[in-house]
C-alpha cells in the first residue's frame, strides 16, 4: 500500500478552482481500488477544501498540517495560541500587511484585500487562489464577520519584506514565515505564518504512523513553496510543471502542468494505476 498526498491549488486543480480534471479523478479512483490511500494535503481549511474533498479521499491534511483527518478520525488538531494570534494580527495590520485568517471551517479577509490583489504582480498558485476566493468561488468572508473561533493560521500579503520585520523579530522563533516564490520584479510578497510545531511533512509522518507504513512508501504531489516540507519528507516527490522553480529543483520528478493532465501522468509513471 502506498500513501499518496496531493496538494490542491496548482496541483489537483487550477489555482482557486474546485473541479479536478477528469483524468485526475480517474487516476485517484483507480489508485484507491488497488489498495492505495489518497489524501488531500493542503493549506486550505476544511471549509475551503470541502468541494474538492467530496470527490472522494481517504482523509485530509488541512491548514498546512494543523488539522489532520484520517478515515473520519481527527488525529491532530492544533489552533494558534489566542494571544499570539491577537498580537500578530495587530502588528501585521499596523505595518500595512494584508491578512486573511483561517478557522477550521471559515476564512476571513481584510476588506480592502481585493484592491491590493487587483494590482499585485504575483505569479504563484496561492495568489491566484486568493483572487478566486475574493470573487466568491471559495467563500471568503469580510474580517469584520470573524466570530472569535480558534484561528489556525494567518495568510499574509504585502509589498516589501520590511513590512514583516517586526513580526519576524517577535515571532519567527515560534512561527515559520513561509513565503512563496516571488516573480522577478514582482511587487507582492505572499505567504503564511505556521506554528513550528506542525507542517505538511510532520502531518505526513503522523498519517504514515497511523497506518504503520514506512516513509519510503509515501508519495507527494505539489507545486508551491508551502509544499516544501511535504517534498522533503515523502519517499517520492513530484512537482507540477506549473510549480515553483525552487520546488522543481529538489523534487524527484517534474510533471507536466495541472492543465496538461500532469497528475494522472504522475500516477501512471509510478504505476499507481
Amino acid at each position: 500500500m502506498k500513501l499518496i498526498f496531493l496538494d490542491i491549488d496548482g496541483t489537483l486543480v487550477e489555482a482557486g478552482l474546485n473541479t479536478p480534471p477528469d483524468s485526475a479523478l480517474e487516476a485517484i479512483e483507480k489508485a484507491r481500488k488497488k489498495g492505495n490511500k489518497v489524501f488531500l494535503c493542503s493549506g486550505r481549511n476544511i471549509g475551503m477544501a470541502k468541494p474538492v474533498f467530496d470527490y472522494g479521499f481517504d482523509g485530509i491534511i488541512a491548514l498546512a498540517g494543523a488539522y489532520v483527518l484520517v478515515d473520519d478520525e481527527v488525529i491532530y488538531d492544533k489552533p494558534m495560541d489566542q494571544h499570539d494570534f491577537d498580537d500578530l494580527l495587530e502588528i501585521l495590520h499596523e505595518d500595512g500587511v494584508f491578512c486573511t485568517i483561517e478557522t477550521k471551517d471559515k476564512t476571513y479577509g481584510d476588506e480592502n484585500l481585493s484592491d491590493f490583489l487587483s494590482t499585485a504582480d504575483g505569479d504563484n498558485s496561492e495568489i491566484e487562489r486568493w483572487r478566486k476566493a475574493l470573487q466568491g468561488e471559495l467563500g471568503i468572508r469580510p474580517m469584520k464577520e470573524y466570530d472569535g473561533d480558534p484561528v489556525y493560521k494567518i495568510v499574509i500579503m504585502c509589498n516589501r519584506p520590511a513590512q514583516l520585520e517586526r513580526a519576524r523579530e517577535l515571532y519567527e522563533e515560534e512561527y515559520d514565515f513561509v513565503i512563496q516564490e516571488v516573480k522577478e520584479h514582482g511587487n507582492c510578497l505572499n505567504g503564511e505564518l505556521i506554528h513550528r510545531s506542525f507542517d505538511k511533512g510532520k502531518a505526513i509522518r503522523l498519517v504514515a504512523e497511523h497506518y504503520g507504513v514506512g516513509i519510503k512508501d509515501t508519495i507527494g504531489f505539489g507545486d508551491s513553496m508551502n509544499d516544501l516540507t511535504m517534498t522533503q519528507t515523502v519517499g517520492t516527490s513530484l512537482c507540477m510543471g506549473n510549480g515553483a522553480k525552487a520546488l522543481m529543483e529538489i523534487s524527484d520528478i517534474v510533471l507536466p502542468s495541472v492543465k496538461e493532465d500532469g497528475l494522472a501522468k504522475g500516477f501512471e509513471l509510478l504505476e499507481l494505476i
